[in-house]
């Protein structure tokens, strides 16, 4: 059984002491790293890529879910740690694994980890279910995040972040300005989710953010090359040429 590798973020040092002495009791853990509030926990599982963050809701500046909704690089399991027992609804509803109150038990934490083994069995599902989550509480008028896979990993991606979406046989890449992920869902639902927003199909296989089109230029009578802020080119279909040329003006 490979190691599960562990961060903990509480803002109070001896609830991450006497949380990093009970997970050295459970076998096949790796504590990596600790954080003491919101944005040093940003910061560290971007380093870090941990398995697991076993999370504290109450810290001074960003709580715990905030910290959630903010992570950019790959996803981990979460689990929240409170003296709250009222965030018990609202951490499951964004996706945590599990929920632990404050004193945590030894067992109580073992039965949370091995929860976690189970769950990352299933890495898109978590993955979804977060998303959604995030989703479901963003204010009304943000862009929805979306879930992407790199590797082994699964993360979370702003809209904004992404250029564009574009289909090579039965795999779909989400280009971002510097990397490619592979997206969890066909072209056409991607295109479908995204109705009315700022990505557009410009060829059957490829859909554009237009607020990163840079220029578009004639390739003949019928034929267009959109070129996107970060270099990135397209060659643009007859049929939907005109609608591209709408949206420019």
């Amino acid at each position: 059984m490979s190691s599960l590798r562990v961060l903990i973020v509480d803002d109070e040092p001896l609830a991450r002491q006497v949380l990093a002495e009970e997970l050295a009791e459970i076998p096949s853990v790796q504590l990596v790293g600790e954080a003491g509030n919101g944005p040093s926990a940003l910061r560290a599982l971007e380093k870090l890529a941990p398995d697991l963050v076993l999370l504290d809701v109450q810290m001074p500046g960003m709580d715990g879910f905030e910290v959630v909704r903010r992570v950019t690089g790959p996803l981990p399991s979460v689990v929240f740690v409170t003296a709250y027992s009222e965030h018990a609804l609202r951490a499951f509803e964004i996706g945590a694994v599990d929920y632990l109150l404050k004193p945590v038990s030894a067992e109580r934490l073992a039965d949370a980890v091995e929860r976690v083994r189970e769950t990352r069995r299933s890495p898109l599902e978590s993955a979804e279910r977060i998303a959604q989550a995030v989703n479901a509480e963003a204010p009304s008028g943000r862009r929805p995040k979306i879930v992407a896979r790199r590797g082994h990993d699964y993360h979370l991606l702003d809209l904004d972040e992404v250029y564009a979406f574009r289909a090579d046989g039965e795999i779909v890449w989400i280009l971002t300005k510097e990397a490619k992920f592979i997206a969890t869902q066909t072209l056409q639902a991607i295109d479908d989710r995204l109705d009315g927003s700022q990505f557009q199909r410009i060829h059957r296989g490829t859909l554009v953010n237009t607020d990163r089109i840079r220029k578009m230029a004639a390739l003949s009578s019928q034929r267009w090359l959109l070129t996107l802020d970060n270099g990135l080119e397209f060659t643009v279909s007859k049929r939907q040429a005109p609608l591209i040329r709408d949206l420019l003006r």
